[in-house]
């Protein structure tokens, strides 16, 4: 077996930075794993030591073997210096991983935990797997956006820590565990990695009964831009590549996500759930958020490996998962740890750039200039003016994708007068240039607008 090469750090992101800039290299893999669609299982014998799936339904199954993930994969992965990172990438076409650094170290799950939340309360109920409608709402509200009252149901419902014991043999997870003494009510401290994120994917795209897979997939294909506390979703897959399919973030330890959405038809703002289907909306719960209280000592899983490294409790934790290109083509699981205090906007703007910076096979990446913004809560708007609708707003201080500019109606935050302003495409909106860094009026190297 080859060593793998040894990881690359890149500097800290500078105010502008094109897409091309995210490219990074890679090698091919030395070890094949066998092709994960259903046709190919059926016609391909398992042969020895390869990793595979395990098989559906509660009986025992088969870990893919952690060995296997490393095995495959040839290549480094850039990584801004302070930040820690877990990463595997997973073509189903090819059967072969194309990125892995760390992929068995463990994190706090955050919110990724949602995903072993929802199997698990659809596990036994075949063959035709019929919910009540509040129940698929509910579900559906937990995934596309990230409910914590809904998780917190589901937790309670299933027994806690059970859940998580019950899930590990059922997909052959070996790096994912109940969260620490003390934390009972803490599912977002249940610990997991990067390949098993990668495990779960796989037995959702390739070994789960059509109506779970069709829920919980089709819940992640409409991932909201707001999730239901606040926070922006669109770091990582869904600003590093054009339409992503299946993605399920997770947070924990920030302060504010710096997103508010307008209100719909029904009055309800984006990426929110009605509080009647929500029961305990109001109801203050531990789920998956940190208080100065929580930064406890570390723990370190059951993993049996005394140099494993303890989970951290404290760090700001940004994860993003799903599946990237036609057919949910590439698995993709990014978990990172950024230094305690870290602003989501910046943490928002490293994931991107780390997961935008991947080897992910049918991924397309979006055109336009990076640029970092400055100040909070700025509004993007329906058109160039500050008479026009506001649409959401920004996490602070994050970078944004520019696609060109405009001249609008004029903006005046003393000293600075413009009336410059930009189209971000993955918002759909507009924003003044005065909030964007750079040191005119006008971005440099952005195309005026049609």
């Amino acid at each position: 077996m080859f060593p793998l090469r040894p990881v690359r750090r890149m500097s800290l992101l500078g105010t502008a930075l094109t897409s091309a800039a995210l490219i990074a290299a890679y090698a091919c893999s030395a070890a094949a794993a066998p092709l994960l669609t259903p046709s190919a299982a059926a016609r391909s014998p398992q042969s020895a030591g390869s990793a595979h799936l395990p098989s559906t339904g509660p009986a025992a199954t088969r870990a893919v073997p952690a060995a296997a993930v490393e095995a495959e994969t040839r290549t480094a992965v850039d990584i801004p210096a302070d930040v820690t990172a877990g990463v595997a990438v997973f073509d189903r076409l090819t059967g072969r991983f194309t990125e892995s650094h760390q992929p068995d170290r463990a994190f706090r799950s955050a919110s990724v935990v949602k995903l072993l939340l929802a199997l698990d309360h659809m596990w036994n109920r075949g063959p035709a797997y019929d919910l009540p409608q509040e129940d698929r709402d509910r579900l559906g509200a937990m995934l596309s956006s990230s409910n914590d009252a809904a998780a917190s149901h589901y937790w309670s419902t299933g027994g806690g820590s059970a859940v998580i014991s019950r899930m590990v043999p059922r997909l052959g997870l070996t790096g994912t565990a109940p969260p620490p003494a003390g934390y009972p009510g803490y599912w977002g401290y249940t610990a997991t990695t990067a390949a098993d994120t990668v495990r779960v994917y796989r037995y959702l795209l390739d070994q789960a009964p059509a109506p779970v897979r069709d829920l919980v997939l089709g819940a992640l294909h409409r991932s909201t831009r707001c999730a239901a506390d606040g926070f922006d979703q669109g770091f990582g897959l869904p600003s590093a590549f054009e339409a992503p399919g299946a993605v399920k973030q997770g947070w924990s330890g920030f302060t504010s996500g710096g997103c508010v959405a307008p209100e719909g038809p029904a009055g309800i703002a984006s990426g929110r759930t009605p509080s009647a289907t929500m029961p305990g909306n109001d109801i203050a719960r531990p789920g998956s958020r940190r208080t100065a209280s929580d930064a406890a000592a570390p723990f370190a899983p059951p993993s049996g490996d005394a140099a494993a490294p303890a989970l951290d409790l404290t760090s700001e934790a940004l994860h993003t998962t799903g599946t990237v290109g036609p057919d949910d083509r590439t698995v993709v699981a990014v978990l990172t740890l950024h230094p305690d205090g870290t602003p989501y906007g910046t943490a928002y703007s490293k994931v991107t750039a780390l997961t935008g910076s991947l080897n992910v096979p049918g991924a397309v990446r979006p055109s336009g200039t990076r640029f970092t913004t400055w100040g909070s809560g700025v509004r993007v708007r329906a058109a160039a003016t500050t008479s026009s609708a506001a649409l959401t707003t920004l996490p602070a201080g994050v970078d944004v994708l520019v696609g060109c500019q405009k001249q609008g109606g004029q903006v005046s935050v003393p000293p600075y007068l413009n009336d410059w302003w930009a189209y971000l495409p993955q918002y759909g909106g507009w924003i003044t240039n005065i909030y964007i860094s750079t040191p005119g009026n006008t971005l440099p190297g952005v195309p005026n607008c049609p």
